[in-house]
């Protein structure tokens, strides 16, 4: 079938996984845009001859979602309703000789460090001078900030570094422009993102310097709420805790992710910390900021996994009483030093204590929850939905926390600031009126 050419490329990204991925489409599409390549995000409709597929490589699902949504891009390719379809992103990056033998529909692939080459493709040339210049992919009054690339971390099970490479921070400088950018944007609150943030500054300044990074960004003028995303526990520099309290634009929230708390399974895992030391760890940061949100994610269904294991990470929890928890069964990832054990859990067991953990969380959710009825709360208004406003704490981040339901008549718009006063508590969500 003859394909449809159009006078000028129009260029739709599909972007797949976390959100790094998403930070790397919103470049592209500031760089194509800048070069007058008409660009979108995500379209549901079919203006566009042109697809890029930002890929995600970092588990068995998630190859799934990749692996399909190429192939539905290249099946409307030979339908003759586009005329290229390009890849980039993890799977790309991991993968690549054998999808291209695979997919060879497919008119070219790109690693996760080639932005360069992409926009070659469109006749187009990178422009360093728009470093932070992006296109949001997310509504305008939040976004992320990915203040670093890759990981030196050697966690048995995580297949990044092998897509991402080693840690390389950015600049403090080149942060604050690009904070600075966002805010003109109409962007309130921004989310630091890297595979590890508390290692930022190392590679570059020979020392930590989030704490740093955390000030200067703080003192960007039109930036509401600062939230923190990825802390690795080895090694928490603490002086971040300090830079929290003092500084009321910092969300007193941290995202840090444990992945594990029995001991044989951290030491199994690499985490290069042991069940105490974690306990030591979140005590002392309660005790710098009182009232601090914590979220952390774990994994269940590692080889050699018990049901002790299991029981143990349970009680921690009980004991510990996290405000967020995400937990992730095992991915059986070639490459990774835990590919060479034996993945001896099946997946239907891996899933039945995901869910023993999340019925633990839970009930805890529901508690801490419930504390909060009555007592007032600053939130930022998302969107409306179903005639009610969806709104976060600075407790919550987007679409992995809690949401605040606003019932009201009163007309409020996307990033809004109001003050809340709940009035119902559910296992994961809260309702309130205005004051």
């Amino acid at each position: 079938m003859k394909t449809r050419t159009l006078k000028k490329d129009k260029v739709n990204i599909i972007t797949l996984g976390c959100s790094k991925n998403m930070v790397d489409s919103e470049v592209l599409s500031g760089q194509l845009k800048a070069n007058d390549v008409d660009v979108v995000h995500e379209s549901g409709k079919s203006d566009h001859n042109v697809v890029v597929v930002n890929t995600c490589g970092f588990i068995d699902k998630a190859k799934e979602e990749s692996v399909n949504t190429i192939l539905d891009q290249v099946d409307l390719k030979r339908q003759g309703k586009l005329d290229k379809v390009y890849v980039t992103g993890c799977l790309s990056e991991r993968y690549r000789g054998d999808l291209e033998k695979e997919i060879p529909e497919v008119d070219a692939w790109f690693g996760t460090m080639e932005l360069p080459l992409i926009l070659k493709k469109f006749d187009a040339d990178y422009k360093a001078e728009l470093v932070g210049e992006r296109m949001l992919s997310t509504p305008s009054h939040y976004a992320y900030m990915k203040i670093a690339e890759g990981c030196n971390r050697t966690c048995a099970f995580c297949a990044i570094p092998l897509m991402r490479g080693q840690h390389v921070s950015k600049p403090i400088e080149e942060l604050v422009a690009e904070a600075e950018r966002l805010v003109k944007m109409g962007v309130k609150e921004i989310m630091l993102i890297a595979q590890e943030l508390t290692y930022y500054g190392l590679d570059l300044y020979k020392k930590r310097r989030l704490a740093d990074l955390m000030n200067a960004l703080a003192d960007v003028k039109g930036i509401e709420w600062i939230r923190l995303h990825y802390a690795y526990p080895t090694k928490f520099p603490m002086e971040i805790l300090e830079v929290m309290k003092n500084r009321s634009n910092i969300c007193n929230y941290l995202d840090m992710p444990l992945q594990h708390i029995a001991d044989p399974m951290l030491k199994a895992m690499k985490r290069q910390i042991t069940r105490k030391e974690i306990l030591d760890l979140v005590n002392a940061i309660r005790a710098e900021v009182p009232g601090i949100c914590l979220r952390t994610t774990l994994i269940t269904g590692f080889p050699g996994e018990t049901l002790e294991d299991v029981e143990d990470v349970k009680a921690f929890l009980e004991e510990v009483r996290f405000d967020r928890v995400g937990v992730f069964t095992y991915s059986h990832e070639e490459g990774t030093s835990a590919y060479d054990l034996v993945d001896d859990i099946p997946a239907e067991e891996k899933e039945r204590r995901a869910q023993e953990i999340m019925e633990v969380q839970q009930e805890i959710s529901l508690e801490k929850n419930q504390e909060k009825v009555g007592k007032v709360f600053k939130v930022i208004v998302d969107k409306k939905e179903s005639g009610r406003y969806l709104a976060r704490t600075e407790f919550d981040s987007v679409e992995v926390d809690n949401e605040v339901i606003i019932n009201t008549s009163k007309k409020l718009k996307p990033g809004d600031f109001v003050e809340v006063r709940i009035t119902k508590a559910f296992d994961y969500d809260l309702e309130g009126e205005l004051v």
